[in-house]
């Protein structure tokens, strides 16, 4: 899907906006947290995220493609397999909040009881950041095993390149990684209500409030819910992830393409997020994609006003040259 084709106003308004923001990217995006999914689409092309928060309303057309919609629809009907979803009526952040938070802790029991979970919120920090996700499912095998399981839809019925896997590879690594800290009681509370800089204090909605005594939760404000969170993390029993696998299915029929077992490899995960992160704490410049993997380029909604991708077609003309003069 063409998105931006080279509109002039979209290339000013970005350019405008770099010039306009000296801070780091975290703060010109005010960004008090970055998504699981923000960090695999760097590994896909970090260059084609921050035009993504640039230009935002390119990646709402986006949203609306068939392509994404049928995905979409096909995690849906996973999700209501075993569970409804209630509308909640959200009155401020902290009702946000306090609803991941809920869940949360609701699904967690379901986990004690050797249950099967989907759309499980997790959250952590990393490199002084505050990293947010929801994992697709956690099971039970029939050995005993907690496994991740991860759905990605495709709109051929194949497996996805190399370079796709990578950054999904990277995703299932890094839920691993918070789910783990979270059940570990490595999270403090303090840690989230400084990212979030939400007031503790204040008192939840009413349908906020409703939901989470359905929940067996009898609380008011957001700092007494952070409280029963982080007490009931200290005695919970829950095992450490043990298998991560990552299931394709075709968006046409919602057959299975196959399933991936992931290796976790915790040092390379590691350093990847030392790497991402560094670029939203200013730390260095936003990187496009080498020379290798262009082809991602064919694909990319911002591929004609992208400066980094002619800076290397550029850098390609001036070796091309200094070869003839050889």
């Amino acid at each position: 899907m063409s998105g931006s084709g080279g509109d002039p106003q979209c290339e000013s308004n970005s350019n405008k906006r770099r010039r306009q923001d000296n801070g780091t990217p975290l703060a010109r995006f005010d960004r008090k947290h970055l998504s699981v999914t923000d960090l695999s689409r760097q590994a896909w092309c970090e260059q084609q995220v921050v035009y993504g928060l640039e230009l935002p309303h390119i990646l709402h057309l986006r949203d609306d493609a068939p392509v994404v919609k049928a995905g979409s629809s096909i995690h849906l009907a996973r999700e209501l397999e075993i569970q409804d979803i209630v509308p909640i009526n959200i009155e401020s952040r902290e009702d946000s909040w306090a609803v991941k938070l809920v869940n949360f802790l609701s699904m967690i029991q379901f986990l004690q009881a050797g249950e099967r979970v989907r759309e499980l919120p997790v959250f952590g920090e990393v490199e002084g950041i505050l990293l947010v996700g929801v994992i697709d499912e956690l099971c039970y095998s029939p050995s005993g095993e907690l496994e991740l399981r991860e759905l990605k839809t495709r709109a051929q019925p194949t497996f996805p390149s190399a370079a796709q896997r990578k950054s999904h590879h990277l995703q299932v690594s890094v839920y691993k990684l918070l789910f783990e800290a979270l059940v570990k009681g490595q999270l403090k509370k303090d840690t989230i209500v400084q990212h979030l800089q939400l007031q503790t204090e204040r008192s939840f909605g009413s349908e906020v409030m409703l939901h989470a005594k359905r929940m067996g939760l009898f609380v008011n404000t957001f700092g007494e819910l952070l409280d029963l969170i982080f007490l009931n993390l200290m005695y919970i029993e829950i095992p450490t992830i043990d298998v991560l696998k990552i299931e394709y299915c075709y968006q046409a029929d919602a057959s299975v393409i196959g399933m991936e077992v992931v290796r976790f490899e915790e040092k390379q995960v590691v350093k990847e997020l030392k790497h991402y992160c560094s670029f939203w704490k200013g730390q260095r410049e936003a990187q496009g994609v080498d020379i290798e993997e262009a082809w991602k380029c064919r694909s990319c909604d911002f591929a004609d006003i992208c400066q980094w991708r002619e800076k290397k077609a550029e850098e390609a003309v001036e070796r091309n040259r200094a070869n003839h003069r050889k």
